[in-house]
């Protein structure tokens, strides 16, 4: 998993070429690289000497004492504010900030965000951890935190680091700004592992579900061990979750499409100004699971390296692609360290998938406002529930392997659309998350009956336990104690969705087994299934699946 409560980005390590989602992403990595020399070299120095000039003359002349090195880095950020949504500077505490996320793990809230115009935005949560269990989600926008306004030019990376890491079982409160609406919720940090498969389990006799939460370091070992695994207990078909996955190593990504993909295919390719970072990655290796049907699912939160394994397997006819519209990131970063220990990066080339496609959605130089609201768009517009509502640019016409059309410039579009479903979703339900209710109430309930489940199997227990309207009655008495305004209309709209989260955090802290140490969150998946559409829609598609791969 990447590391919560932290800006979207990977560490430099290899020649190997790292993908991920957000302003401070990293999609590329080339090191011992220079800057100065090459072309426009006397442009630059002209630039240079100007520069030097101005901040001299500041610094000599000024009526007031001015810190140069504020001035510096304003400056760069205001110039990088001209380029792509991408390109991103780091002062000297702050990346010092991002580089301890390469840490194996702390204690946190679990979530990645961005930093846009001083206002701090979740772009996802890690599954497991306290922020998707209290109900906060991607687009929710943090306006306070322990009653102080979290806007503004003090919100820097390190400042936001401060705030949301801290001792394990210490409590933070935050608002939301979900639309127009403020959401509070209430969160005990806890431990932030680093494990990037979050499940991976037989279902319906022979179909493997694997969900990849991000491409870390050690998820292509994840990925090989979780389908050896899978394969043993009978594995014929392949359901791949890249769902709210913001990207991660891009060499981890091809690895995997390589163990999915046979024969020598191109997989992803990237293509800059520069050709020294002109880049080309073929299928090398047998892999483990190249001949069952494939499915992978997406949404508007699948971003960088799940889009080159979700590209390259449509575009080869390898896999059907189900879900929403994916997040449309294909820029490459090369972060280069400065002489202050503050680091750049910066965007310098493309990548695109093998039928030619660039899947990064459009954006104008020096408006990142606009960029920032493509995802107000496409929920404004319906793209999230209609299959219609998918803009896609007719001029960017691609075909797959097999003569299917398939677009260009604006993230992978799926072959099976599948709506976002928020019929069970109510305030009172966020209100709930909020306050974590559910979680708590789960947690109660175990205490009281562990030594009785512990006697059933996880099988079993999917069959034939049920939550009592008793349990539903203590839940929301707990809820009205929480000061969560009692709503029956909306109770009732929630309940199925209570109902179900409660046996999955029930099952979870039953039957998890902890003790492997692989991070597996088998059990909470298999119970909130039934009331996944994307999931329950994809296990119905593998006849298709089956045929596009023939």
């Amino acid at each position: 998993m990447t590391n919560p409560d932290k800006p979207i980005q990977n560490s430099p390590s290899t020649v190997k070429l790292p993908v991920l989602l957000g302003l401070t992403l990293v999609s590329g990595i080339f090191l011992g690289a220079t800057f100065l020399g090459g072309r426009g070299t006397n442009d630059v120095s002209k630039g240079y000497t100007k520069f030097k000039e101005v901040l001299q003359l500041i610094n000599n002349n000024y009526v007031d004492t001015v810190n140069t090195d504020e001035l510096v880095d304003y400056s760069i950020t205001k110039m990088l504010e001209k380029l792509d949504p991408h390109t991103t500077y780091f002062p000297p505490a702050e990346a010092e900030a991002v580089r301890s996320q390469l840490s194996n793990g702390y204690d946190g809230i679990g979530i990645e965000f961005n930093l846009f115009k001083d206002t701090v935005q979740v772009v996802g949560t890690l599954s497991g951890g306290p922020s998707e269990a209290v109900g906060i989600r991607g687009g929710d926008k943090m306006i306070r935190v322990d009653g102080l306004d979290f806007t503004g030019k003090k919100i820097t990376n390190a400042y936001i680091y401060s705030k949301l890491r801290g001792q394990r079982n210490s409590e933070v409160k935050i608002d939301m700004l979900r639309g127009k609406k403020i959401l509070s919720f209430t969160l005990k940090r806890g431990r932030i592992s680093t494990y990037s498969i979050d499940a991976a389990y037989i279902t319906n006799g022979d179909v493997g579900y694997l969900k990849v939460t991000k491409f870390a370091e050690s998820t292509y070992d994840e990925f090989k061990s979780a389908i050896k695994t899978l394969k043993s207990q009978g594995m014929k078909k392949l359901l791949l979750d890249l769902r709210g996955n913001p990207g991660g190593y891009m060499d981890r990504a091809t690895n995997m499409v390589d163990e999915l993909l046979g024969g020598n295919k191109l997989i992803v390719y990237t293509d800059g100004k520069d050709n020294r970072y002109d880049h080309k990655t073929n299928t090398a290796f047998d892999g483990l699971f190249e001949d069952g049907p494939v499915i992978v699912l997406i949404d508007e939160g699948s971003a960088s390296a799940s889009e080159i394994v979700s590209g390259a397997l449509q575009d080869h006819d390898r896999a059907l692609i189900v879900g929403r519209r994916s997040f449309g990131k294909g820029l490459v970063q090369m972060p280069v360290s400065l002489s202050d220990g503050s680091e750049l990066r910066i965007t310098i080339s493309r990548y695109y998938t093998p039928s030619g496609r660039s899947i990064q959605k459009p954006y104008e130089h020096g408006h990142l406002e606009d960029y920032e609201k493509d995802m107000k768009q496409r929920i404004d517009g319906g793209e999230l529930f209609v299959a219609d509502s998918i803009k896609n640019n007719p001029k960017l016409r691609f075909k797959t392997d097999a003569g299917r059309v398939v677009y260009g410039g604006g993230g992978i579009s799926p072959d099976v659309f599948v709506g976002q479903d928020t019929s069970l979703y109510s305030n009172y339900l966020y209100a709930l998350w909020g306050q974590n209710i559910i979680r708590e109430y789960a947690l109660q309930y175990t205490d009281k009956h562990r030594i009785e489940l512990a006697k059933m199997t996880f099988d079993d227990y999917l069959k034939t336990f049920s939550v009592s309207e008793s349990d539903l009655q203590q839940v929301q008495k707990a809820a009205t104690e929480a000061a969560i305004k009692p709503n029956d209309k909306e109770y009732n709209r929630s309940k199925n969705y209570i109902k179900a989260q409660l046996k999955a955090y029930i099952g979870r802290y039953v039957f998890q087994k902890k003790s492997q140490g692989n991070g597996l969150n088998n059990e909470y998946y298999q119970a909130m299934s039934a009331l996944d559409n994307t999931y329950t829609k994809a296990l119905t598609l593998f006849d298709q699946a089956k045929l596009l791969s023939k």
